[in-house]
C-alpha cells in the first residue's frame, strides 16, 4: 500500500452543490464496505446554526458554510485516496491538479479554526491582555493587517469589539481574542 504520509490529515473534497450531506452519508457507507476505517476517519460538512424567521417564528437551521465542499481526514493512501475520489457525488479534491496527483491537506490552524467554529472542539482561546481603548492588531480573518481601537470586550464570547477603518469609515468589528495581539 503507497502512503504518502502516516499522519492521518484533513482534507477538502469537491461535491456537486446540495450534495454534501448525501455525499457523507455515500462515503461513510463505502469506508465501512471496503474496510477503509484504519485510513479513513471522519467526514464532516461544515456547517453551522443559525437563526431563520419566518412566518414570525424564529426557527435554528443549519447553513452550509461552505455549498459544494466537504472534510475528509483520512490517512492519504493509493486505495483510500481512490475510495474517496471514486464515491458517488465526489468530483475531486481542492488541491489537486488532476491526472493523478495527490491533493493537498489543510493546513492545522485552518483545520482547528473550522471544528471550533461548528463547535465541534474547543478552541484553546490565548490570553488577551488589552482594555477598552487601547490599539490592537488584527493578525487573522478578513481585517488581517489592519489595526484598530478596541471599544468593548465580551469575555463570555471571548472576543474584542474593534474599530478598523473600512472605506475610510471607522467600523466596529467584533473579532476573536485570537485574532488580535496588543500593540504596545
Amino acid at each position: 500500500m503507497a502512503v504518502e504520509s502516516y499522519d492521518k490529515q484533513w482534507y477538502v473534497l469537491h461535491t456537486y452543490a446540495g450534495y454534501e450531506n448525501k455525499v457523507k452519508a455515500n462515503l461513510e457507507s463505502r469506508i465501512e464496505t471496503m474496510g477503509m476505517t484504519d485510513y479513513i476517519f471522519r467526514v464532516i460538512v461544515p456547517e453551522q446554526e443559525v437563526e431563520v424567521e419566518k412566518d414570525g417564528e424564529t426557527k435554528i437551521v443549519k447553513e452550509n458554510d461552505f455549498p459544494g465542499y466537504a472534510l475528509v481526514e483520512m490517512i492519504m493512501t493509493d486505495e483510500a485516496w481512490y475510495v474517496v475520489r471514486n464515491t458517488p457525488g465526489v468530483t475531486g479534491f481542492l488541491g489537486s491538479h488532476g491526472g493523478g496527483s495527490k491533493p493537498v491537506s489543510l493546513l492545522p490552524d485552518e483545520v482547528d479554526d473550522m471544528l471550533a467554529r461548528m463547535n465541534i472542539v474547543e478552541r484553546k482561546v490565548a490570553d488577551l491582555n488589552v482594555e477598552v481603548g487601547e490599539s490592537v492588531k488584527i493578525v487573522a480573518g478578513s481585517f488581517s493587517g489592519m489595526q484598530g481601537e478596541v471599544t468593548a470586550i465580551d469575555n463570555d464570547k471571548q472576543e474584542v469589539t474593534v474599530l478598523v477603518d473600512f472605506l475610510g469609515r471607522e467600523t466596529p468589528t467584533e473579532i476573536s481574542f485570537n485574532d488580535v495581539e496588543s500593540v504596545l
